[in-house]
């Protein structure tokens, strides 16, 4: 197959990362068990990067490749229609994430029920990145994704300081939702979706869409796979020299974490571009294609699945039969495959009929 492919509406690796995103993130939220979990499978305790760090900021970023081919169409509607197409999906994303947060609490107190969550931040940060795109286009979105990272540093550095106790992000939940309000699993009130990361989060979207539209303006070749490889290495360079000042965390999600995780994100788009556009091996990207297709449904479904079985008392048991796998953390990884299986298999059904349920 030739090493050229001539610019193209569509791109198949594009399609696959986002389906990549979409089942590691299944995998690393539902493990067998909690307490035996192999490291690459946790998030950094507080500072630092794993693989499963790099799986959120990915997502965003396939968010913004997604909006590279969606936003041109704003272009010729009234901004009343372009304001009311970007603020109604932003909502539906975030009331559906309040949702999940929501059904646990169902039949009890509705107190302590948790405000900030994934979906929420995806709503906000798509809502933001897509106004911003249309309203001040290439260059105003450069200005403020350098205006959000440093702001957010400023705010980190000025307002608190970079422990989980005493952040300025944790200050600003607190004010705005109360204690209550916020993720626990911290050992203290502290959302690691909460409201002032999400600046910086949508700097992941608006790179996803420059990847997108570099894509889709210069093709699939070897030189512009070999330049967004570089720019991918360069961003995660310029993390590593920040780091020592602004340190690599993402529940603070700060401006060294979104360049890093920009940068790994680039380097694995570009090499998955390599083999399935490029070369022309797509016979093992069917797996992948499937949750890409039905992509929030499917992330849905595993969250509301995991929560009946948790309420229905059958997660544990279910976990505990996969046991004679091997040592705790094997048989843990097993549940979380089986499991991620079993909703890629819902997809696959949905596919099968051509039924495809998008916002």
């Amino acid at each position: 197959m030739s090493t050229a492919a001539a610019p193209a509406a569509r791109y198949l690796s594009l399609d696959v990362l986002r389906g990549l995103t979409v089942a590691l993130m299944i995998i690393v939220n539902t493990p067998g068990s909690w307490s035996h979990v192999y490291a690459p499978l946790l998030h950094a305790p507080w500072h630092g990067f794993t693989p499963t760090d790099w799986v959120f900021p990915s997502f965003l970023f396939v968010v913004g490749n997604a909006l590279a081919f969606t936003l041109p169409r704003y272009a010729g509607m009234g901004e009343r229609a372009v304001l009311a197409k970007i603020g109604k999906r932003s909502a539906i994303i975030m009331a559906l994430g309040l949702a999940l947060c929501l059904l646990p609490k169902l039949g009890g107190s509705l107190s302590e029920v948790r405000l900030p969550g994934v979906l929420q931040r995806i709503g906000l940060c798509f809502g933001i990145a897509a106004l911003v795109l249309h309203y001040l286009g290439a260059r105003g979105a450069l200005a403020f994704s350098a205006a959000a990272l440093l702001g957010h540093w400023l705010v980190l550095a000025r307002f608190g300081d970079y422990s989980l106790q005493g952040n300025a992000a944790r200050a600003v939940d607190l004010w705005l939702f109360g204690a209550d309000h916020l993720y626990q699993g911290e050992g203290i009130p502290f959302d690691p979706e909460g409201l002032l990361g999400t600046l910086p989060a949508t700097v992941n979207v608006i790179a996803g869409y420059f990847a997108g539209c570099y894509l889709r303006a210069r093709g699939a070749t070897g030189r512009s796979l070999a330049t967004l490889a570089a720019a991918g290495l360069a961003l995660s360079v310029l993390a590593l020299c920040w780091a020592p000042l602004l340190p690599v965390n993402k529940k603070l999600w700060t401006g060294s974490y979104v360049l890093l995780s920009t940068g790994s994100a680039l380097l694995v788009l570009a090499a998955l571009a390599w083999v399935i556009e490029v070369r022309g091996a797509r016979g093992w990207t069917y797996f992948f294609e499937v949750f890409g297709k039905n992509t929030l449904f499917i992330y849905l479904l595993s969250q509301v699945a995991v929560v009946a079985l948790d309420k229905g008392g059958w997660y544990a048991p279910l976990a505990a039969t996969l046991a004679p796998v091997g040592s705790p953390q094997a048989a843990s990884l097993a549940f979380a495959l089986l499991f991620t299986l079993a909703c890629w298999l819902a997809g696959y059904l949905l596919d099968r009929k051509r039924i495809y349920i998008k916002v």
